[in-house]
């Protein structure tokens, strides 16, 4: 009789059991190792609801595992007392902040607030702080912005923070026989007359940069009059890290 052929056990569809539980910790690490490369925004609770996540897989406390006494929960407590970590959370405190105590202005477009590579940027429509052409400071009318500026600045002064005013103009020149022969004389004065009320408003004037650009940074065209009025502005920046 001739033997039987034996049937052959098929494999069990889908990917085996393990690769679950596989899958599940490459994601974690990814994830983990994602959060370790975005210093800027990272808080503490964040890493420690990774470092929880870790703690599912069953490893062990100690050595170089992920538990609160490994090695990598260290790493994580370093990280966030990097300088750079520390001024990410101060700038967007300060955002948040700028943006709650220059509502009235913003709405009436006195003030804009945003955040660029520069810092944290508050920029002040030179049409309504200064008189056509001049660098003098509308001060009865811009006292409180500006004293709202300088507790802002002071608040920011004690994490050691760093400031700029930048001076700038649209595209139409200055009377060359004018106090201001070109935009660039112009824009400088006035940030610099800005810095002198708020250093009166009681900041300290060695945490600060000041700098005129003329025409040269526009964040609008200069076709109308409508857009030269956004160009012309002061700004008064929280510097970022990079640009110290």
């Amino acid at each position: 009789m001739a033997e039987r052929k034996r049937k052959k056990k098929c494999p069990p569809e889908g990917a085996p059991e393990w690769m679950t539980t596989y899958g599940d910790m490459v994601t974690l690490l990814l994830t983990f190792f994602v959060m370790m490369y975005t210093t800027a925004t990272i808080d503490g609770a964040k890493i420690q609801l990774i470092l929880a996540a870790f703690n599912g897989l069953g490893l062990r406390s100690g050595g170089t595992t992920l538990q609160a006494t490994g090695q990598l929960a260290d790493m994580g407590n370093t990280v966030m007392s990097l300088p750079s970590t520390q001024r990410g959370r101060a700038l967007d405190e300060a955002r948040r902040r700028a943006i709650s105590i220059f509502q009235p202005e913003i709405l009436a477009k006195k003030v804009r607030v945003k955040e660029d590579e520069r810092g944290l940027v508050i920029s002040l429509a030179a049409d309504a702080f200064f008189e056509p052409a001049s660098a003098e400071v509308r001060i009865e009318e811009s006292r409180e912005t500006l004293q709202k500026v300088s507790n802002l600045l002071i608040s920011l002064e004690r994490e050691k923070q760093k400031f700029r005013i930048e001076g700038h103009t649209d595209s139409i020149p200055t009377d060359p026989e004018s106090q201001w022969r070109t935009n660039w004389e112009l824009s400088t004065a006035r940030a610099t007359n800005v810095l002198h009320y708020l250093v009166d408003f009681g900041v300290d004037e060695q945490a600060f940069q000041v700098a005129g650009f003329a025409d040269t940074v526009p964040v609008a065209s200069n076709e109308t009059e409508e857009t030269r009025a956004y160009n012309r502005r002061v700004d008064i920046i929280v510097l970022s890290e990079g640009h110290l």
